[in-house]
Parts: C-alpha cells; structure tokens; sequence
C-alpha cells in the first residue's frame, strides 16, 4: 500500500523554487480501511502521515493547494485582492497613449485644444511627426479578408482570391457605409438568408431598412430575383454607395419587379416604403436600441406570416429586442449566434389577441451616421 514519488522541481508564480525529495505517501485504500498504527484513529493518522512526510528535509514541501492559501491569506491580509507589479502596469491609468491625425502640421493652439480636454495630459509632451505618403484605403483593405457565409462570397478588388466553388460572389469594397461582410452581423444575416432559402422560403416583397452598402439587399435578390425589393438608409451616403456597390455587382436599380429601389428614411418614414407595404421579408441590420425603437413600425409594413431579420444587437441584447416583438405578435423562428453577435428570425403570428398594436411612427431616434452601440 505504499508507493515512491519521484523528485519534482517547479518555478512556482512567486518566483521561488521548490524542490520535494523524495518522500513516501500511503496508498488511500491504507487510509481508508480502518487499520491504523500505534491505535491512531484516521484523523490522527492522517496527521502523522503529513507530519512524516513535511519533515526528514521535506520542510519546505508544498501540499496541495497550500500555494493558492497562502495568496488568500496575503490578500486578505492586506484588505483587498494582490496583483503583481506587471498586472498593476497593464491597469495603469496614467500611462496611454492618444494618436491624431491631421492632413497638415498641427500648430501649438491646436495641440494645446487637444490636451486642454484630457486634464492627465496637461503636462504630457506631444511628438508631432510627419507620415509617409500612402494609400491608406488600399492599406486598410490589406488587412480585409474574403468572407464566405451560406453560399455567398463577399471580397474586395484586392482580396478576391479563387471564388469557391458554387458561390454567389460581391464585391464590396471598404467605404462610409456599413456592411463589408467582416463583421459578423451581416455575416449573420447572409447565413441566415441563405437557410431561409434552403428551407423552401419564397419571398415576393423585401425590405432593408437600414442597408449600409446594400450587401444584405443584394443576397436577398440573388435568392429571389424576381421579387420587388426595396433598400433604405438614414444616410444619404449610404444609399450613393448602395447605388455605387449595386452597379458593380450587375444588380438593377429602380421601381420595377426584380430591380432595387432605394431611398433615403429614417427607419420606415418614407412613402416609398409604406406603399410597397406589406412585405413578407423584412431585413434591419442596425442596432439594439433603433430595433426596439422600430418594432411598432416594423411590424406594421409586415404582413401576418412574414418574415423579420435582425441583427446588430450584442447577445446581451436579444431577450429586451425579442421581448419588444413578441409584443406585437412576433415569434422566434430562429437564432444564430456569430461570436458575440446573434442574428434573429422572426415570425409575425397570423393572429395576436386583442390588444390592439401600439402606433408605430415610423421613424428612428438614431442619428445618420450612428454606428455606435445603444
């Protein structure tokens, strides 16, 4: 019942080195069985036995367990938790940098605009140097790499590499508008399109509402070319883009069946887009906040048994932007979640109850441009 361990030597994270000779250690079963030496009972054994095996030169031996004891003993000694001096630096407040960037030499008045609204850098010496002429949109999409979701194959003129196999290929360079495939909100939604189709979905009105570079427009036509479809952004530059990106990648524009009309709305405040209503596909890839904003809205230029993507919201954000639908008679199809990003599929029940919907205005609160976090 007794076994040899071999000698150990370790670099433990206090930065001491232990060495445990060799020792003997009794088998459990030994422990176990009732049967103990001189009449000790179990407890009393036990303490024998790590007394036998922390002497004999073994003094400075660590038991299991002692190392993380002997930190929670420091740490609450000293009234709070101990990091080490590396950890202490990494949380550093007064240690960061701020880079700007100017087209021309900043003179003092400006650096002093800057540092004036920074009190910790009031005494800091600013470097000013020159940079280097460069393409700096080809630089940015040098870092770019071809997104493949579903079926579809989203690149840029510099990354498009080989088009896999039985792929439906965009090219969408990286501009002011939102939607380059790379972030996996639109990746998201072009997978969850692609299952819709899969599944037998046939769509004869679609909406975008709030299309960025009009990337999830284009899926949605090239899924269902025959269907009316309509794009709209807050931003006027998106939709210039949208137009821009639409040419390239051989999608018609205009009013007619199986082309892409566009316009200008904040949210669904645009007669272009209530007089095509009902749509039985609506896409809104935007943010959290917009979203529930929207869901009187978007449910009403949604027909009873239509489809609703959304996406752009944190997975810390889907059950308040759910619980907003579901009170207008929306029902969750199905969820898919890239990384931090989930991407919704609702349904809009044919029937909801009594309560009559809450006024939907149409609009948004999200000022053009917003990109940033509700």
């Amino acid at each position: 019942m007794i076994s040899n361990l071999a000698s150990v030597s370790l670099d433990t994270q206090i930065g001491q080195n232990v060495r445990i000779d060799p020792f003997a250690v009794i088998h459990p079963d030994a422990i176990s069985s009732g049967v103990f030496a001189q009449g000790r009972s179990q407890s009393d054994n036990v303490k024998a036995v790590l007394a036998d095996i922390l002497g004999h030169g073994n003094e400075k031996c660590m038991l299991p367990g002692q190392l993380e004891a002997t930190f929670a003993a420091r740490s609450q000694k000293a009234g709070g938790l101990l990091f080490s001096k590396a950890e202490v630096e990494a949380f550093n407040d007064d240690k960061w940098r701020l880079e700007a960037y100017f087209n021309e030499k900043p003179n003092a008045q400006v650096i002093a605009a800057i540092q004036i609204r920074l009190p910790s850098a009031v005494k800091a010496k600013a470097v000013v140097e020159e940079l280097p002429d460069a393409d700096w949109v080809v630089m940015s999409q040098q870092g770019l790499q071809p997104v493949h979701a579903g079926r579809f194959y989203v690149h840029t003129m510099a990354n498009k590499g080989t088009v896999p196999y039985g792929a439906t290929p965009f090219q969408i360079e990286a501009s002011r508008a939102f939607g380059t495939g790379g972030h996996e909100t639109t990746s998201g939604c072009l997978d969850m399109l692609d299952r819709m189709k899969r599944a037998g979905k046939r769509f004869d009105l679609i909406a975008d509402i709030g299309t960025g570079t009009g990337l999830l427009a284009f899926a949605a036509h090239a899924l269902w070319p025959k269907a009316y479809l309509t794009a709209s952004d807050i931003d006027p530059v998106s939709i210039d883009v949208t137009a821009a990106n639409a040419a390239v990648n051989n999608v018609p524009c205009g009013v007619a069946q199986g082309q892409l009309a566009l316009c200008v709305a904040a949210g669904t405040a645009h007669d272009l887009i209530t007089a095509r209503a009902p749509y039985d596909l609506v896409i809104a890839n935007i943010l959290a906040g917009p979203l529930i904003e929207l869901a009187p809205s978007l449910s009403a230029i949604l027909r009873e048994g239509g489809s609703l993507i959304l996406a752009g919201l944190l997975n810390t954000q889907a059950e308040a932007v759910t619980r907003a639908y579901r009170l207008h008679g929306f029902r969750l199809q199905k969820r898919k979640d890239m990384g931090d990003w989930p991407c919704l599929w609702l349904v809009k029940r044919r029937s909801y109850g009594w309560q009559r919907p809450l006024r939907a205005s149409g609009r948004t609160s999200q000022p053009p441009g917003d990109f940033g976090t509700w």
